[in-house]
């Protein structure tokens, strides 16, 4: 579900800011140049993935980045970094053999 819900750009956006810390959804509007309900639409979606968890502040809800489910895309991408990885090794010895 995780895959699902980072596919939408906004919600990245979302995700991008809360890595910083923690913020309420106010500061994530205001933020992102949204709607209010738009962006506890994709709170919602990211909150049902897991991605984030959301705690009561007087009358603020407050929003943080759920790191475990992270850790799930990371291992997938793995793979596709160690490719790069062998790719850009490669180029950096063809271009020290052509200089």
């Amino acid at each position: 579900m995780a895959f699902a819900a980072l596919a939408e750009p906004t919600r990245r956006q979302i995700l991008d800011l809360l890595v910083e810390g923690e913020r309420p959804v106010g500061s994530l509007v205001d933020a992102l140049g949204l709607s209010q309900p738009l962006v506890s639409k994709h709170l919602r979606v990211l909150r049902e993935a897991g991605l984030v968890e959301v705690r009561a502040e007087a009358q603020r809800r407050v929003y943080r980045v759920t790191p475990e489910p992270l850790a799930e895309v990371d291992e997938w991408l793995a793979p596709y970094r160690r490719m790069w990885s062998r790719s850009l090794d490669r180029l950096e010895r063809h271009l020290e053999d052509e200089a």
